[in-house]
C-alpha cells in the first residue's frame, strides 16, 4: 500500500464531556467477580476511565468490522486491521462518581512502516481527563493500524514468559466476559463477538480478549495484592493476541517498594502483555 498522506490530522483534538455515574463502574465490577458497590462520592478504579467519554455513532455509520466509518478525528488509515498497542498512564487524581468530567484529546503522532507483516500506522494520542477543572488523568494511547493477514505468512513467533510471579491467578475468557467489556465500552469491533468474522476475515483462531480489558485486569491483580497502596503510574505494551479459546495468566512481581511488574501469560507460555505500575503507599 502506497503511503497516505495523514499530516493533515495530526494535531486534530477533541473534547468529550460526561457525567461519571455509577451504573458502569457496578456493571464492570460484577463482570470481574466482585462484590464491590460504587455510589456517589466513591472513587473510580484506575482505568476505569475507559468506560466513559465513548464515541456514540449510528448503526448505518458503522464500517464493516463495526468500527466508526473512516475518518472524524482519527485518522482516515486505509488498513483493515485495528488494534490497542499499548499505553502510558499517569494518575494524579482519583476521579469522583456523581460528579461531571472532560476529556481532552489530541492527535500526538501518526508513524508508517513496514514490517515482515506487513504494511502498518502507529497512531498516538495523548488524553487529558479533568474533574472540577483539576486534572486527574493523563494518558497516552498507542493505536496500531495493519495490513490484512496473509494467509500465506508464517506464523509470527511470539516471545515466551517463564519469569516467576509473586502473585497471580488463571481466567478463562469466555464469549460473555468478552460481550460484557464490548458492551460496557461501546465497543463495536467484531473480533471481540462475530466468531466466523474473527476466524474467516481477519485470520485469528478465536474471539479476541480486549487490550484494555487485560490491562484493567493487570490493575486488578496489584489492587488486590496492594489494597492501601495509590496506583500513580501504569504503562502497558501488547505483544501477542488473547483468545477466547486459550486460559491466561495475570502476573506480578514487586521489583522494588514503589514499582510492581505485570504481565499476561498464555496457557502456551506466550508473553502476550507487559507492563509495570508505580505505586504510593501512605
Amino acid at each position: 500500500m502506497p503511503s497516505q498522506d495523514l499530516t493533515d490530522w495530526l494535531g486534530n483534538s477533541e473534547e468529550r464531556h460526561d457525567q461519571i455515574v455509577a451504573f458502569p463502574a457496578n456493571a464492570l465490577s460484577a463482570t470481574l467477580n466482585h462484590d464491590t458497590q460504587y455510589v456517589d462520592g466513591s472513587s473510580l478504579p484506575p482505568l476505569w476511565h475507559w468506560l466513559y467519554f465513548l464515541p456514540i455513532y449510528r448503526l448505518d455509520q458503522a464500517n464493516y468490522d463495526g468500527h466508526a466509518a473512516l475518518g472524524g478525528f482519527l485518522p482516515p488509515v486505509k488498513l483493515p486491521r485495528r488494534m490497542w498497542a499499548g499505553s502510558r498512564v499517569s494518575f494524579w487524581n482519583d476521579l469522583v462518581i456523581g460528579a461531571k468530567a472532560r476529556k481532552v484529546s489530541i492527535i500526538k503522532s501518526i508513524q508508517q512502516k513496514s514490517g515482515t507483516s506487513g504494511d502498518l500506522v502507529f497512531v498516538t494520542v495523548a488524553h487529558q481527563v479533568f474533574q472540577h477543572e483539576t486534572c486527574c488523568i493523563e494518558e497516552e494511547h498507542d493505536i496500531v493500524y495493519r495490513s490484512a493477514p496473509d494467509k500465506n505468512a508464517m506464523a509470527p513467533v511470539y516471545q515466551t514468559s517463564e519469569t516467576l510471579p509473586d502473585f497471580s491467578y488463571a481466567v478463562n475468557p469466555d464469549p460473555v466476559l468478552l460481550f460484557r467489556y464490548s458492551a460496557l465500552t461501546f465497543n463495536g469491533h467484531r473480533i471481540h463477538y462475530d466468531q466466523p468474522f474473527c476466524i474467516e476475515t481477519e485470520g485469528y483462531e478465536g474471539l479476541v480478549v480486549h487490550g484494555p480489558l487485560l490491562a484493567t485486569l493487570m490493575l486488578d491483580l496489584v489492587r488486590q495484592n496492594f489494597p492501601d497502596a495509590a496506583i500513580k503510574y501504569f504503562q502497558f505494551r501488547a505483544l501477542a493476541p488473547v483468545f477466547d479459546t486459550m486460559k491466561f495468566e495475570v502476573c506480578g512481581r514487586q521489583t522494588s517498594p514503589s514499582e510492581v511488574e505485570i504481565w499476561i501469560r498464555r496457557d502456551d507460555g506466550v508473553l502476550a502483555m507487559s507492563g509495570s505500575a508505580n505505586l504510593s503507599r501512605p
